[in-house]
């Protein structure tokens, strides 16, 4: 444990931050399960849509770079329309 004040208030804030970071992580992580189960059916683009909001949320907090929240949704949007086309 540290002994200097400041030292505690950041570990403190550590873990605030890093429950958020999880949080936000597995609520993203389901949102994209959803889609990856949905795909082919017609639930599929509304899942879709929730699924952007989510990730995108989770890059205005700043848990994903806006990078890594294109990738998931080009990936996604891919795994929809493949479905769609079959």
């Amino acid at each position: 444990m540290a002994n200097i004040k400041s030292a505690q208030k950041r570990i403190r804030v550590a873990a605030k931050r890093q429950a958020r970071n999880k949080h936000v992580k597995s609520t993203t992580k389901t949102a994209i399960k959803k889609v990856v189960s949905a795909a082919g059916t017609s639930d599929a683009n509304a899942l879709l849509v929730q699924a952007y909001a989510t990730i995108d949320k989770a890059v205005a907090k700043g848990v994903y770079h806006k990078n890594t929240a294109a990738r998931k949704k080009s990936r996604l949007t891919r795994l929809v329309n493949k479905s769609v086309a079959e």
